[in-house]
């Protein structure tokens, strides 16, 4: 990020009353908040400790990663946090932070106990800074992962065979797939390991494939398999549930949860399964596991029994959660050094080739990650774009969109919006028609077929800007009420008692002469509601890009904030295009995409490689 020292002002709350130390000029660039310095200046306080300088940056630097993401701090690249690099902070070394780091009790304990509230930790990517929370979470997650790949499960290679072959009959020639089957590979992947990481993009079939494989671990593991299903959201853990129930090749239907409602944790923090009460299942598998934080996964972790067998699936690439942690990003990371072997049995159960999988994604295989690559649900040319997205190639991502003249994807500048009114407004005009009609799956198979989705909630570039803007559009189909027929709708908060969970979407449709009511698509069926049942909704013409992660529609438009904008990385623009099965549109400059794409979301952690806390005893 780049860009003036911000002015601040003091009754704002920026900065923190009374600072006139050393963390004063980081305070006053904006790189710290108040509340970063005053737990800074506290946990000095509780050590015991008149803290110097570099510790109390630290300190400070530790709260601020949490607050905006990260598990830790790296000290080599503090520097880069700089909001203004051409009149630079002063910045203490990354040898006299260590030193000073060494020696505090904040790290080491202080006479008046145990308390050591930061951990300092060598690591490959150099010297790292953990509120000491997150360190023994990252751990857990570390410690239990690696015992759990020591060993593999024992397997009748002939009976798992069997299996294979029941539930992935061979595909015909002609059916338009990939060439080798990565599907029944991460079966074979799931019946030889304890832990199979399947990632993917978009429409690449992974609950496809994780019903199948859970058909295949029925018929290896015998009767009577029990089967957790969980997935951070309610509205996850409904499409995991529906994705499942299409599948008819299960015994039992096990039912979908939320990972808090599966653990047990109640509003009060108290936990319900964890290291000594364990999960009572066989088989448990987390859906859209790139929305778990650090703190999420440790708590699962802890509590799924050594011998179940733990099935993890999400997409790397999308954004991730908005706590602290990029759990899914960093196992994909860790296992590209993986030095373990394939499991046994597993080549010949996945029919492997030696050219079917690369050598990086080889290494991925010995540490349990597999990745679906074949696209069943958009055009190639926005699977293109996605993938050199993800490659960080922005020359070849403006090269393809230049290249496909607009017929799946066109990039237009902020003024052009001609195309953008004519093509939200007759989406919003087939919306009113159905609504008014009380023609409930018309309404709602219109409700896919077209969004706004932006990076901001205000600003120019946000949802509330465009909201407006959208209503000014449409003012020739609006009727007046609070809900106007056709009206799309968000909801922002779940209810299990009418099966409406945070992120549904629905629209407003006549009811019969009897005023209005909210027609919902859940998995084919259509819920209707009274308005008046919903906890809170709000208008959903315009989303932003992070409530439209697990949606799709047949055409979006992208509402890109400028380059200097934080949100703008390059996960927030592969999210946003993936979500589009038809046609994108891209409302933005060309030096904004391009500085999307060579911004990677940058959360540090330590779970990539390996670790060594720093100890006194040791050193």
């Amino acid at each position: 990020m780049s860009g003036a020292i911000r002015e601040f002002d003091p009754a704002s709350g920026d900065l923190a009353v009374g600072e006139v130390g050393f963390l004063r000029a980081f305070n006053e660039s904006g790189l710290i908040t108040s509340a970063d310095v005053q737990v800074a200046r506290r946990l000095s306080k509780l050590s015991d400790e008149t803290a110097a300088d570099e510790v109390l940056l630290a300190a400070a630097l530790a709260v601020r990663a949490v607050r905006t993401g990260s598990i830790c701090v790296a000290l080599e690249t503090i520097a880069d946090l700089d909001p203004d690099p051409e009149n630079p902070l002063p910045w203490p070394s990354t040898d006299a932070m260590v030193a000073a780091l060494r020696v505090s009790s904040l790290v080491i304990g202080g006479r008046f106990g145990p308390l050591k509230p930061l951990a300092l930790v060598d690591s490959d990517d150099g010297p790292l800074v953990y509120l000491r929370k997150y360190f023994e979470q990252e751990q857990t997650i570390r410690r239990i992962l690696d015992g759990r790949a020591a060993s593999r499960p024992p397997v009748d290679l002939a009976r798992a065979r069997a299996a294979i072959d029941d539930v992935f009959a061979p595909a015909a020639a002609d059916d338009g797939g990939p060439d080798y089957d990565r599907q029944r590979a991460a079966a074979a992947l799931a019946a030889t390991s304890w832990t199979t990481v399947l990632v993917g993009g978009p429409g690449t079939g992974k609950t496809h494939t994780v019903a199948r494989i859970l058909g295949v671990l029925e018929r290896v593991l015998g009767g009577g398999v029990r089967i957790g299903l969980c997935a951070p959201t309610g509205r996850a853990a409904a499409q995991l549930q529906a994705s499942i129930n299409d599948y008819d090749g299960l015994a039992a239907m096990p039912v979908a949860h939320t990972v808090h409602a599966l653990l047990g944790i109640w509003r009060d923090g108290t936990v319900r399964h964890g290291p000594n009460n364990r999960l009572p299942y066989d088989v448990v598998v987390v859906d859209e596991t790139s929305m778990l934080s650090v703190t999420a996964m440790s708590l699962l972790l802890a509590a799924v029994r050594d011998d179940t067998r733990l099935i993890l699936v999400g997409d790397p690439h999308q954004l991730v959660s908005v706590e602290a942690g990029a759990v899914l990003t960093d196992l994909t990371d860790r296992a590209l050094r993986s030095t373990a072997t394939l499991p046994p049995g597993f080549a010949d159960l996945a029919d492997l080739g030696d050219s079917d999988f690369s050598s990086a994604e080889k290494a991925q295989l010995g540490g349990s990650v597999l990745t679906l690559t074949w696209g069943y649900r958009f055009g190639t040319v926005i699977a293109s774009v996605a993938a050199a997205v993800n490659r960080g190639d922005a020359d070849e991502v403006l090269r393809l969109i230049e290249q496909d003249c607009g017929d799946r994807i066109e990039l237009v500048e902020p003024e052009a919006l001609d195309d953008v009114r004519n093509d939200t407004v007759t989406w919003l005009s087939a919306l009113r028609t159905a609504g008014a009609a009380g023609d409930a799956r018309t309404a709602v198979t219109e409700l896919g077929a077209y969004r706004v989705l932006c990076a901001h909630r205000d600003g120019r570039y946000g949802v509330g800007w465009w909201s407006r803007t959208i209503d000014s559009w449409r003012h020739a189909v609006r009727r007046s009420g609070p809900w106007p027929i056709g009206e799309p709708l968000l909801v922002t908060s779940t209810d299990k008692r009418v099966g409406i969970y945070n992120g549904d979407t629905g629209v407003v449709i006549a009811d019969g002469g009897r005023g209005v009511s909210v027609a919902f698509d859940k998995h084919g069926e259509i819920v209707t509601l009274h308005p008046s049942q919903l906890a809170d909704a709000m208008p959903a013409a315009a989303m932003t890009i992070h409530r439209s992660q697990g949606s799709q529609f047949d055409v979006v438009t992208v509402v890109l904030p400028p380059s200097e904008s934080a949100l703008l990385t390059r996960e927030l623009l592969y999210t946003a295009t993936t979500r589009a099965r038809k046609r994108v549109r891209i409302v933005g400059k060309a030096d904004w995409l391009r500085a999307a794409v060579d911004r990677r979301v940058a959360r540090a952690s330590g779970l990539r490689g390996e670790v060594t806390e720093w100890s006194p005893q040791v050193d």
